[in-house]
């Protein structure tokens, strides 16, 4: 099974866009095919310096939305966070360029190196998670800049795409003959969701004030240099939530064992990368003992969560069959419930 063909820019969309730009005489304009596939993007050398191109997914381009992403980005920017600046256009000196139904950003372009899966920068992106909700603490949005709310947590979007999940995959070729045990697959994921929901609201997480949360921090969305972070990126999913929310899928994200086929991906993640992520995160704010009781079963959240809409949406997650991460993460989530208990507390013992 194929994944879905990336979105690129034609050259004269390419074009139009870049006329909006101060940049002066361009020398070379590449593809830079990271992240979602439906956003292309393309790294630009030029006279004024280096930047990124990027055109926004039609359904992350509403302008209220935008207008909110870039207001956490400049408050973080004032902050000295690592963000990347965002281009104004010539002229009008605005942050968002649309053409048509498209909008377009630039950013100037930080060189770094992906995450290399060690202790130290796992616990780098833990503190730096930290400083993000620090920096964000005294974000403030009126009604003509409303902010999304809600997150992966009892998320009525998840279950419904859990069960539509059967009809979706049993279309395809290779999970003929397999469609009972997909069905049993699904009622166990979405089973075990559901006590994992229910166990977190038990512990009060709805109690806890809603704050801007990033919502999307995993190693894509980090660059790193000497195993520090030099750049956060991908601000698309910035919301107000729980600031637990994050903390739970930046462990799984950080510590998670991944390589090659999904069927060889062990139960377990890196327990090691798991603790240097939160005690990262605890140099800056310590989590409540209410916080820390959610974190398992917010991870078994998160890794359902995350398989859903790709899956609903074209029966794989990347270059990998739906049905197979489906197997990998329900052993994930069967070893996350039995360890939850020792996962909470601050260190094993």
């Amino acid at each position: 099974m194929q994944p879905p063909e990336r979105a690129r820019f034609d050259g004269a969309e390419l074009a139009v866009a870049l006329s909006h730009y101060d940049l002066g005489v361009i020398e070379s304009i590449t593809d830079f095919p990271r992240g979602s596939r439906r956003s292309p993007k393309v790294g630009i050398v030029c006279e004024r310096g280096k930047f990124l191109l990027k055109r926004r997914p039609l359904d992350r381009a509403q302008p209220d939305r935008i207008r909110f992403t870039h207001h956490v980005q400049k408050h973080l920017a004032r902050a000295e966070f690592p963000v990347p600046r965002l281009i104004p256009t010539r002229g009008r000196g605005l942050d968002i360029l649309q053409i048509r139904d498209h909008m377009y950003e630039l950013f100037e372009f930080v060189p770094g190196h992906p995450y290399g899966r060690t202790k130290m920068e796992a616990q780098e992106a833990g503190c730096l998670l930290a400083r993000f909700h620090k920096a964000t603490e005294d974000v403030t949005v009126d009604a003509t800049m409303p902010a999304p709310h809600g997150d992966y947590h009892d998320a009525p979007g998840v279950r419904t795409g859990l069960c539509s999940i059967g009809s979706t995959l049993s279309s395809h070729d290779s999970f003929t003959g397999d469609e009972a045990e997909l069905a049993t697959l699904v009622q166990t994921l979405l089973a075990a969701y559901d006590r994992s929901a229910e166990s977190v609201n038990g512990a009060g997480l709805l109690a806890q004030p809603e704050r801007v949360i990033h919502s999307d921090w995993h190693p894509g969305n980090l660059l790193f240099r000497n195993q520090k972070v030099v750049a956060v990126i991908d601000y698309d999913a910035v919301r107000f939530s729980r600031r637990v929310v994050d903390v739970a899928n930046g462990a799984l994200q950080f510590s998670i064992v991944a390589s090659g086929d999904p069927a060889s991906w062990p139960d377990h993640p890196d327990e090691t990368r798991f603790r240097a992520f939160l005690s990262g995160y605890a140099t800056r704010i310590e989590l409540s003992e209410r916080e820390r009781s959610c974190l398992p079963e917010l991870m078994i959240e998160a890794l359902i969560a995350e398989c859903v809409p790709p899956i609903t949406q074209t029966g794989s997650v990347g270059r990998w069959a739906g049905y197979r991460v489906l197997r990998m993460a329900q052993r994930k989530v069967s070893w996350l419930e039995t360890q939850s208990r020792r996962l909470k507390r601050p260190e094993d013992s």
